[in-house]
């Protein structure tokens, strides 16, 4: 099985699980967060060490699953990982306290900001020159997948609520994020299904002999972009749901202890002036 090597992917993923490891330790983090976080992490050497790699400039179904993954499956496992919060109980950083809730963070994450942040640079990709740039150029790749992941992990790190956010929109926001995510989509993938061929230049030279031919190469992928991207992102609605569900059964037990704490009042009817004497107990 073929295999590649990127240096500063490896690297990267090397630095980011050593910092969050040690950072979990020091504090007695939940094992299921650092585990959601080095599988994300993990994920990032599949797009760049594994035969997806060997074959990303052969195929175009391919880099759509590299995209997919790096905007979709990554960042979610690392907004799983709740990396900000981990950060602020263990580092001092005093400019994230100061700036954190301010109203430039609260304006870039404004709920229709944080679709476009998820959505935009998918169309970029696509429907600009920037693809055949990122086959020729491996700097502009490397800042296109990482642009893919940061993207993602913002919008998941502001839906999700796991990390302090500078905004707390209600669940409800992020299901319809969610249903427009969907849309995006479904219309990226009929673009490139029935849209002319993207770099066909550069596949038809670097086509090995076998597999789809160009055409069918851009249909599967633009299948997996849209299929595939919203398969990726059904753990995230799940993710969502069983929050909103755990916030309303906390804010319920709340409810409910300020009701057993408050003094018996007897019956409303009875301390409402104008009914007391017709309802007062004999």
């Amino acid at each position: 099985m073929p295999l590649t090597f990127d240096a500063p992917a490896v690297l990267g993923v090397l630095a980011a699980g050593t910092l969050y490891v040690r950072a979990a330790r020091r504090r007695g983090w939940p094992p299921g967060r650092t585990t959601a976080f080095l599988a994300g992490l993990a994920t990032i050497l599949v797009v760049t060490c594994s035969p997806l790699a060997v074959y990303d400039t052969t195929f175009f179904w391919v880099r759509a699953v590299q995209t997919v993954t790096l905007l979709m499956i990554t960042p979610l496992l690392l907004a799983l990982g709740a990396p900000v919060r981990l950060l602020l109980e263990t580092a001092e950083v005093p400019w994230l306290r100061r700036h954190g809730r301010g109203p430039l963070a609260r304006a870039l994450t404004f709920p229709p900001v944080v679709t476009a942040v998820l959505v935009a640079p998918v169309l970029v990709l696509y429907l600009t020159p920037l693809y055949d740039l990122t086959l020729r150029s491996p700097l502009v790749d490397g800042l296109v997948r990482l642009g893919l992941v940061l993207a993602g992990f913002t919008y998941f790190w502001t839906r999700l609520g796991l990390d302090p956010t500078p905004r707390e929109d209600p669940h409800l926001v992020s299901v319809w994020i969610a249903f427009a995510e969907v849309v995006f989509d479904g219309a990226l993938g009929l673009v490139l299904w029935l849209g002319p061929l993207l770099a066909p230049a550069h596949y038809a030279a670097a086509h090995p002999g076998w597999g789809p031919d160009p055409r069918t190469d851009q249909i599967i992928g633009a299948g997996v972009l849209w299929i595939g991207g919203d398969v990726a992102g059904l753990p995230f609605v799940v993710a969502l749901f069983v929050r909103w569900a755990r916030d309303d059964e906390r804010r319920a037990k709340q409810i409910d202890g300020q009701l057993d704490a408050a003094p018996e009042t007897g019956l409303w009817w009875e301390n409402d002036p104008a009914l007391a004497e017709r309802f007062q107990r004999r």
